[in-house]
């Protein structure tokens, strides 16, 4: 065999025996007379030491290996002389008598160790090389544990794993599809799912009350840190269940992760509306590991010359307790922050409550009583720093909360090993787009009102609520899912607010409709995005490192030179015409 034994799993128990080990040099001491390599396979590393007075032969083999060379060693485990407390292996080094190369290796364009040399680009196009160092192997490990724990859960409850089809159908509503041209039917093409939408509802109509899958899905956008066009979701669904049943269940699968992966029992969720999360928060995925909510300081700081209060819509505040020591280099560091062109805000205001009294960057518009008045309502304490924002509602909303964001992750507040989830519930059913002039589902078309809500919709259908829920971590939607329509009517009545003529919506849901005809039952579900959950309970927000072979920020994979052309026979064969703007 090549090996008896890991490179993690010797100790002082193993001493005198005879051992084989196989792996890659990670490095190589030359020490005179005595040669040190280290041995490093998946699961750790071994010292190996060759000894020229011991055997020459050996030791003279092992000085013409190269870092990262595969190699065979067999020998005797023995005590270390000097031990390294920081390795399970540390209290033993293996002499060999005996070394086989079982595959000698280029020089690596960048160092396989926990600290690497190699810039980002450099380790993607050798992803194969990168994958080799602890943190990444250490991150895919954490993923498949992961993985392990929700098949666990899931299957005691009695879900059974499904799998639905890649090629399915495309749909213009949500994301752009990546769409597959067929070969055999000239002109036709296949999407590649953003999700199992559709198919995990007909599953429900089919009798499997509990559905789950892991599952692989696509989706053609512009990619960020915690986004990639090929993505892998948690997709569950359950038949004969109202909304608290799935809230239950599916607490329950976080609570487990936490409890499983990290050892923290973080008791029963906190739930919010979506209402409450964006006056609070002006987020419908809160951060609340910390505090500074929003403070509606609107009727209280009107009535002065200041005409950047007098003439907003809204005027926000949030409280950084005990930071009155910011300097005004620091204020105004914050006040370019929200200028920048991604927040887009015209300025920042404060009040600051140190040993010297109240002074705010306004002081000439506001008398002292005034701004005392201010100070209090917003609920200051000396010490304390007050940050404003006024404009209009949605946008001065959006900017302080990207204030807020910034100001906890500078003030140390957002710790990763901190875990803090919660519900948002009761979102808006359909958003208004002003471009196209028509209502948008907020969800997906599927999702149902809440049942008091219904009769709105012929009325009012902006007031309407949906019987939908996000499931957020840290300040990042984890998951999202909703009741579903299962009455034919309704979904009728659904495709027509969004703008489905009766012919389109027949053309695209047919299928899904005629399914309802025949005893569709209660139905309801949720999916993960089990990428983010992965990075979130491995400490970090880019899912990227958590993911074998993933995309960079342009949607290219640089390993395999992905997407690329194809030749004129594929493309004629496909029935495609291409034009490539010279």
């Amino acid at each position: 065999m090549y090996r008896t034994h890991h490179c993690n799993e010797l100790t002082i128990n193993h001493i005198n025996q005879q051992v084989t080990l196989a792996g890659w040099v990670q490095r190589i001491r030359k020490l005179g007379a005595i040669t040190f390599i280290d041995l490093r396979d998946r699961y750790g590393i071994t010292q190996l030491a060759f000894y020229e007075d011991a055997d020459k032969e050996t030791f003279d083999q092992a000085n013409q290996l190269g870092r990262e060379f595969v190699i065979q060693a067999t020998g005797t485990v023995r005590e270390r002389a000097s031990k390294n407390p920081n390795l399970p292996t540390g209290d033993i080094e293996v002499v060999p008598h005996r070394l086989t190369v079982l595959n000698p290796s280029k020089v690596p364009p960048f160092t396989i160790e926990d600290e690497t040399d190699g810039g980002e680009e450099l380790r993607m196009k050798y992803r194969y090389l990168d994958l080799r160092r602890s943190p990444l192997k250490n991150n895919l490990l954490h993923r498949y544990r992961v993985g392990m724990e929700v098949r666990k859960y899931l299957d005691s409850l009695g879900f059974v794993d499904i799998e639905t089809p890649f090629l399915i159908k495309s749909t213009p509503e949500g994301a752009r599809d990546f769409v597959v041209p067929s070969r055999m039917h000239p002109g036709h093409f296949y999407a590649l799912p953003q999700s199992p939408q559709t198919f995990k509802q007909l599953l429900m109509v089919a009798g499997f009350d509990r559905y789950y899958q892991i599952v692989r899905c696509f989706r053609d956008e512009d990619l960020r840190a915690d986004r990639q066009p090929e993505f892998t979701q948690i997709d569950c669904e359950m038949a004969f269940v109202e909304q608290e049943d799935i809230l239950q269940t599916f607490e329950g699968l976080l609570r487990h992760l936490l409890r499983e992966i990290k050892g923290i029992d973080t008791g029963p969720f906190p739930r919010i509306s979506y209402h409450d999360a964006m006056r609070l928060y002006g987020s419908d995925k809160p951060d609340i590991r910390f505090g500074m909510q929003f403070i509606d300081l609107t009727r209280s700081a009107k009535g002065s010359e200041f005409k950047v209060f007098e003439e907003a819509e809204l005027i926000l505040a949030i409280n950084a307790e005990k930071c009155a020591h910011f300097t005004r280099k620091q204020i105004d560091q914050l006040a370019e922050y929200v200028k920048r062109p991604q927040i887009g805000a015209s300025g920042l205001a404060w009040i600051k409550w140190d040993e010297n009294g109240l002074k705010s960057s306004f002081d000439k518009f506001f008398t002292p009583e005034k701004l005392t008045h201010l100070a209090h309502t917003a609920g200051m304490q000396q010490g304390d720093l007050l940050l404003i924002m006024a404009g209009p509602a949605g946008k001065t909303r959006k900017a302080l909360h990207e204030l807020r964001m910034h100001l906890g992750q500078t003030l140390g507040l957002r710790n990763p090993d901190q875990f803090a989830p919660l519900w948002v519930l009761d979102f808006p059913l359909l958003e208004w787009d002003e471009e196209t002039r028509r209502w948008h589902a907020m969800h997906h078309p599927f999702t149902a009102p809440k049942p008091e809500d219904i009769h709105l919709l012929d009325s009012d259908p902006g007031s309407v609520r949906a019987n939908a829920y996000d499931l957020v971590l840290n300040g990042n939607e984890i998951g999202g899912g909703s009741i579903r329509i299962f009455d034919k009517a309704l979904q009728n009545k659904m495709f027509k607010l969004l703008g489905f003529s009766e012919e389109k919506a027949r053309e695209q849901f047919g299928f899904l409709m005629n399914a309802f005809e025949y005893g569709a039952p209660p139905h309801g579900g949720i999916a993960f995005g089990f990428d983010r959950l992965v990075a979130l309970l491995g400490g970090q927000e880019t899912i990227r490192d958590f993911i074998a072979f993933p995309k960079n920020n342009s949607g290219r994979d640089l390993m395999i030179d992905a997407p690329s052309y194809i030749d004129d026979q594929q493309l004629h064969e496909l029935h495609i015409t291409l034009k490539y703007a010279q």
